[in-house]
């Protein structure tokens, strides 16, 4: 029998630093959320994201008693799930979850047991960033920019709209990493982003920065952020030029429009009002910057809108980390990629038993073991991409990203 209560505010801090060294965290620019002590149940998806059924069915078994609170501030399972659709994987319910926002801090705990101890008794993230004692690029950078060019080939026959096409820098460093140490410097150098630290199901920990809302599932109402289109945005510069290209790019508008016209689509099929914002906006982060668009929909009747993921069953792959078709897309970046991306690109978040969830696309991420660490980039390619400008987009994110681990640039 689970309860939920109201508590005062705790130390954002510590709560971060707890949830990204062992526990759950998803830390949104409006809401913190942090689960914490052990699992009291693991919501097993064997087939993937097409497994929610089940996730709700193990889900609605589960007692909730006490207060009344917002959407998430009650049982919930998060978690970070892999890339691949079919690949095996879970969610999982802490033992305790402290949400908290400008509305309120909530509990929501198993038991009677001693939560506090947990967050007050967490020593505090000092370690700074290490240098890196090897590196290794999967594939090469000169593999990279084969397998781009050999997708334009592809994409100039019309056969697919886009791709994206990742790659990966493994390493280590001298000491074990502290991931509460990495999330709260991608906290202060993020601060538009929803930093989030997850246990993967390979015994890692995933702990990055992502601007892109993959789904945010409330009731009737449903809410998408895709991003496509980047540029880097060199240091202690006025970015307003680079910004200005942007929205000037036709490479990257027509990239961005591919992707948003896709979700809009999708969201259609369930939803009776979807709008879209008229043009995509900038999206500025620390070394890059994107084009957005903020796209919503509601459905009447609320029992009949999906639930949080059922919504990522229909929208994971997007066209933002995957390609359009989706299908055909989706085959060509499994042969083009000599490697599993694991949880890269995967949705990362949590879901209620009422079936409200937010789920953030896992990118800009770290995923530590010890004194390991591996990262991934992705560009998306059209027709007009040129492989060695693609290559470097993903060399620039994958030094944005690590920046938060290593001291000296890759």
């Amino acid at each position: 029998m689970f309860s939920r209560r109201l508590i005062d505010r705790q130390p954002a801090s510590q709560l971060r630093t707890l949830g990204a060294r062992t526990g759950w965290l998803i830390d949104s620019p409006s809401e913190l959320r942090v689960g914490f002590g052990e699992t009291v149940a693991s919501l097993d998806l064997p087939h993937g994201v097409s497994d929610s059924h089940s996730v709700r069915e193990q889900l609605a078994r589960l007692e909730l008693r006490g207060v009344d609170g917002p959407a998430g501030t009650g049982i919930v399972a998060m978690g970070s799930l892999p890339f691949n659709r079919e690949a095996p994987s879970r969610l999982d319910v802490p033992r305790y979850v402290i949400t908290q926002s400008a509305e309120g801090t909530w509990l929501t705990a198993a038991d009677e047991g001693d939560w506090e101890h947990f967050v007050h008794d967490e020593s505090l993230a000092v370690q700074e960033p290490q240098v890196a004692r090897s590196v290794t690029y999967r594939p090469s950078p000169e593999e990279y920019a084969h397998h781009v060019a050999a997708a334009v080939e592809l994409l100039r026959r019309k056969e697919i709209d886009k791709v994206v096409l990742a790659r990966a820098i493994v390493g280590t460093v001298e000491h074990p990493i502290d991931s509460g140490a990495v999330a709260q410097r991608l906290r202060v150098r993020e601060p538009a982003c929803t930093i989030y630290g997850l246990p993967t199901t390979d015994g890692r920990r995933y702990i990055g920065a992502s601007p892109e809302l993959l789904v945010r599932r409330l009731g009737g109402d449903v809410t998408c952020h895709p991003l496509a289109g980047t540029i880097a945005i060199p240091p202690d510069v006025d970015p307003v030029d680079y910004h200005a290209w942007l929205l000037g790019s036709a490479k990257n508008l027509h990239e961005h429009a591919v992707l948003t016209d896709d979700v809009v689509n999708t969201l259609g099929r369930f939803y009776d009002d979807i709008s879209a914002d008229a043009t995509p906006s900038i999206v500025t982060l620390r070394t890059v910057a994107h084009l957005g668009t903020w796209i919503r929909g509601h459905q009447s009747e609320a029992t009949k809108a999906p639930d949080a993921l059922a919504l990522l069953d229909v929208l994971h792959p997007t066209a933002a980390v995957g390609g359009l078709p989706r299908v055909p897309a989706y085959e060509l970046l499994r042969r083009l990629e000599p490697f599993d991306r694991g949880h890269y690109a995967g949705p990362v978040g949590w879901i209620d038993q009422n079936g409200d969830g937010e789920f953030w696309i896992g990118i800009r991420g770290v995923l530590v073991d010890g004194a390991d660490f591996e990262a991934w980039a992705g560009a998306g390619i059209v027709s007009e991409s040129d492989p060695i400008a693609e290559r470097e987009e993903t060399r620039d994110k994958l030094a944005s990203v690590l920046s938060s681990v290593l001291l000296d640039r890759i």
